[in-house]
């Protein structure tokens, strides 16, 4: 199917056209304009969909229907596009070792060996977590939304030590989702047999103070 372009700027407007086969002219898209990257020029980055089979736009959003396709659109003004925030490979950025005999320490991308490998150093404030200076393979690495700003290429580990604890990474880390998340799994992890049982009852427990307090608010509801 053919697309063809109705508008200029950064974004276009985009029309997909009927293909010849009956299958083609089944899909609920064909006859729809799409909202495309002027640089890209692939329906597949598009950032919205139209259900408008002409250019006319009422500044309304609507979701396709395979059913019907009405004139519902909406303008270029009212577009708020966001850009997708990709985590990169670069230098300063913080990974998490996911694999090796370094599993679950963080460490700063320093140099960039090839499009499989890094060079890492990790140079923690705590002594239990420092990652010496290694070459690491980017499978056996997380990237992490933590970037050390104007890190040096191929920095020492001094230089990378002293931006590290400045940028605050190991605060910043514990603070972090992913590693409250972890920490919890592990703690669990580590549990005697007593101690689950009492996770069990407490949380048994819980879950019977809730039913009895939804019992209370259905009983205090007015009956229709």
């Amino acid at each position: 199917m053919a697309k063809r372009s109705t508008e200029s700027g950064p974004f276009k407007f985009c029309k997909i056209a009927r293909g010849t086969s009956k299958a083609a002219r089944k899909r609920p898209w064909v006859g729809c304009y799409w909202l495309l990257s002027e640089t890209l020029q692939t329906r597949a980055t598009c950032a919205f969909r139209t259900t408008s089979t002409t250019r006319h736009f009422d500044n309304k959003l609507s979701t396709p229907s395979s059913r019907s396709l009405s004139t519902e659109a909406f303008a270029m003004a009212d577009i708020d596009v966001q850009v997708a925030q990709w985590k990169l490979v670069e230098v300063g950025r913080v990974v998490l070792i996911r694999s090796g005999p370094y599993t679950g320490k963080l460490a700063a991308i320093v140099e960039i060996v090839d499009h499989k490998r890094v060079l890492v150093d990790g140079p923690s404030t705590e002594e239990q977590k420092i990652v010496p200076r290694h070459v690491l393979p980017l499978s056996h690495a997380t990237l992490t939304h933590f970037v050390i700003p104007r890190l040096p290429r191929a920095a020492g580990t001094g230089p990378v030590k002293k931006l590290w604890q400045k940028e605050e990474i190991d605060g910043k880390w514990a603070k972090s989702n992913f590693a409250q998340k972890t920490e919890r799994a592990e703690r669990r992890k580590n549990l005697s047999d007593f101690e689950r049982f009492k996770v069990l009852r407490l949380r048994k427990q819980a879950r019977y103070e809730v039913q009895k307090a939804h019992a209370k608010l259905r009983a205090a509801a007015p009956k229709s």
